[in-house]
């Protein structure tokens, strides 16, 4: 019997039965998926290598001048959450230390009633830093939207990325995707509550993040014209902005 007539004869046994049907097709979902997986890794960690660090302390002198925080969940009553708050304090301490001019927030400002950027702007203020060094992407909806607006929208060309350890290669994977030139540091400073359902998610949103970059050519929700972050920050400043730096 040639080749072919022996693949042909495999194949009609394994589907001979709705059960060897639906066995065949769940094997061959199962090696899909953890093909997927696979190739999600390899290519997040080629992407990365040497270019995540666990401190600041661990990062080189120049790390391009600018720091992006993606945005996290803010409570009720405008503080940021802890996940947030310590990504913050990061940016915070590289400007203080002299190695960033410039935090760029981003985050979730979709309603009047929701606004994790302003939240940032408010703490950054709090802590000293200055409003000209302080520029909001009302956009950020995702850390994809965030990245690719950090490049085509605010024209960022290299920075740090501020943000916890399990989020971190996903976000520098993607900053690097869009065209920056981006390093990582972790912002990590206390074990947080919901830590393991953190990584569950993370396994499934690299995934796709992977998706987004190398097959489904997916866009922002928003992009809009360009405000360089060369330019002014008050560009990126909305009426609340503005009031919080004036109170």
């Amino acid at each position: 019997m040639s080749t072919r007539g022996v693949a042909r004869t495999v194949i009609s046994r394994l589907l001979g039965s709705p059960l060897r049907a639906l066995g065949f097709a769940t094997l061959s979902g199962a090696l899909l998926i953890g093909g997927l997986f696979a190739a999600t890794e390899v290519t997040i960690q080629r992407a990365t290598e040497g270019r995540l660090y666990p401190s600041i302390d661990a990062l080189p002198e120049d790390v391009g001048g600018v720091a992006i925080v993606p945005g996290a969940r803010v409570f009720a009553d405008g503080r940021p959450s802890h996940a947030l708050a310590d990504r913050l304090q990061t940016a915070y301490e590289l400007y203080k230390d002299g190695r960033v001019g410039k935090i760029l927030v981003s985050g979730d400002h979709g309603t009047g009633r929701y606004d994790e950027v302003n939240a940032m702007h408010s703490w950054l203020l709090e802590h000293g830093v200055a409003p000209a060094s302080i520029y909001l992407d009302h956009a950020g909806f995702r850390t994809f939207d965030t990245m690719v607006r950090a490049a085509r929208v605010f024209e960022v060309e290299r920075a740090v990325i501020c943000t916890q350890r399990f989020h971190l290669g996903r976000s520098v994977f993607l900053a690097r995707a869009a065209g920056i030139d981006a390093l990582g540091v972790e912002a990590d400073r206390r074990e947080l509550l919901r830590a393991r359902h953190n990584a569950r998610r993370e396994a499934l949103a690299r995934v796709r993040a992977w998706l987004d970059v190398h097959v489904l050519g997916t866009k922002p929700r928003f992009l809009g014209a360009p405000i360089p972050i060369s330019g002014p920050a008050s560009a990126t400043h909305d009426d609340r902005t503005r009031a919080g730096a004036s109170s």
